[in-house]
């Protein structure tokens, strides 16, 4: 049924609005400060004390600047706190830009083939256009850079430095997009007619041009380094003519395929492994799983890692309840319906299945504070350089942890033994469009 907004109920909500003194000094308030200003909590800085019981041995941070490669610069901290605690070099830093590069031309690779194998669908198809949407992208997941590294090694960041479309990539993004989409219908209109020839030279023609617009956009990567630094305790070292995955191999005591994305999304089957091909951006790389469980068993295996001085990638919804300058994360941080006189709450599954929830973010636990097994809050490595937060780090609640915690990345051996055997199981296919994309 229709509902025709009458002027006659606008004036009865006008009256209301007016019959409360309070909201003129709240409407004044929040006018002058904006709403979240005016809904600001400042109790919280009394609850998260930046003091943690464990804690791994950090310094300086990463910058993802204007990029969507939180993904990537999460799991490369994961792997420079690996090399600084095997090597003494703390500090040490990985870059971003030479993976990123690979995951243009790999990630158009993948996008082409999704192409072809629905060319027989109608281009407002639901997962055509899902495939469509992603072209240009620069978001990720875990999997997916751990299928660049494997792939193609790292370099120090020295040997392959950020550049002006690399530390924003909106540009960038826009050209390929529009490249690739239009790549799609030449692509479409091949395999729709049967010229197998004619699609194979067109998609390598086109990946070479998606190659030669990365290479000027970004540089081309090194195929050879040499690894130089100075350790924590002023040892000088030296080693030649390195390629990237000789250095990985060599210098990294990381075995990859160990580690397992632990994802808490109540509004799907709990104790389920699920699978993402959508997103899967190299192909026969490693695939896109999530083992899903309840919110207890990611706390409790990232406690676990931490302990054993390894830092924990984890897949997050940051922008809710978030203050940039203190860096604090509390679900009390923003008293917003008490600003506005409502209840907007809405459960962690009830958030996912409306797109409320989202894991818009990844970022690195760096460390805990417990009190007799009850966790106070984390200490969080972000990836938006050192004027955010406190130098870099954020401090997140234990409330924040359950609410906006979708995923962390764990080695296996943290797992009961039944989510150790769930890993070998057949897992289920999620649509392009799920909520744990």
């Amino acid at each position: 049924m229709s509902h025709e907004l009458t002027l006659q109920e606008i004036a009865e909500f006008s009256r209301d609005f007016n019959a409360d003194p309070k909201n003129q000094v709240i409407a004044r308030a929040a006018g002058r400060s904006g709403v979240l200003e005016a809904s600001y909590n400042e109790r919280v800085a009394g609850r998260l004390t930046r003091v943690f019981s464990t804690e791994l041995d950090t310094d300086n941070v990463t910058n993802q600047k204007q990029s969507g490669r939180c993904w990537l610069f999460s799991t490369l901290n994961v792997l420079r706190h690996d090399f600084g605690a095997k090597h003494k070099a703390k500090n040490f830093t990985l870059s971003q830009a030479y993976n990123f590069f690979w995951d243009k031309i790999e990630r158009a690779n993948n996008f082409y083939e999704k192409i072809i194998e629905t060319a027989d669908k109608p281009l407002d198809d639901r997962e055509v256009r899902a495939y469509l949407d992603f072209a240009g992208g620069d978001g990720g997941q875990w999997a997916m850079a751990v299928s660049l590294v494997k792939k193609y090694g790292v370099v120090p960041s020295y040997a392959m430095p950020e550049s002006f479309n690399t530390n924003a990539t909106s540009g960038f993004a826009t050209a390929l997009a529009d490249k690739e989409r239009k790549d799609a219908l030449s692509l479409r209109r091949l395999a729709q007619a049967g010229d197998k020839e004619g699609l194979e030279k067109a998609r390598k023609q086109f990946l070479n041009e998606v190659y030669r617009m990365t290479a000027i956009a970004v540089g081309e990567p090194p195929k050879t380094f040499d690894l130089e630094y100075k350790d924590d305790d002023k040892n000088y070292h030296l080693e030649k003519n390195l390629t990237p995955v000789e250095f990985f191999n060599k210098y990294f005591d990381v075995d990859l395929d160990d580690y397992v994305v632990l994802t808490n999304a109540p509004d799907h089957e709990y104790n389920t492994l699920y699978h993402l091909s959508s997103q899967e951006n190299v192909d026969g790389g490693s695939p896109i799983l999530f083992l899903n469980v309840p919110m207890e068993f990611l706390g409790q295996a990232a406690i676990a890692q931490l302990k054993d001085g390894e830092a924990v990638w984890f897949g997050n919804d940051v922008l809710r309840q978030m203050d940039r300058k203190t860096g604090y994360l509390d679900t009390e941080l923003y008293q917003l319906d008490e600003l506005f006189g409502i209840n907007s709450q809405l459960t962690k599954a009830e958030r996912l299945a409306t797109g409320v929830g989202t894991v818009s973010h990844a970022m690195t636990l760096v460390g805990v504070d417990e009190d007799h097994g009850d966790i106070r809050q984390w200490k969080v490595e972000n990836s938006w350089g050192d004027k955010i937060g406190a130098k870099g780090f954020f401090v997140m609640s234990q409330d924040w942890f359950n609410d906006y915690v979708y995923e962390v990345v764990v080695h296996k051996k943290y797992l009961t033994k039944d989510q150790q055997a769930l890993l070998t199981s057949t897992p289920v296919e999620l649509d392009p469009w799920d909520s744990l994309y």
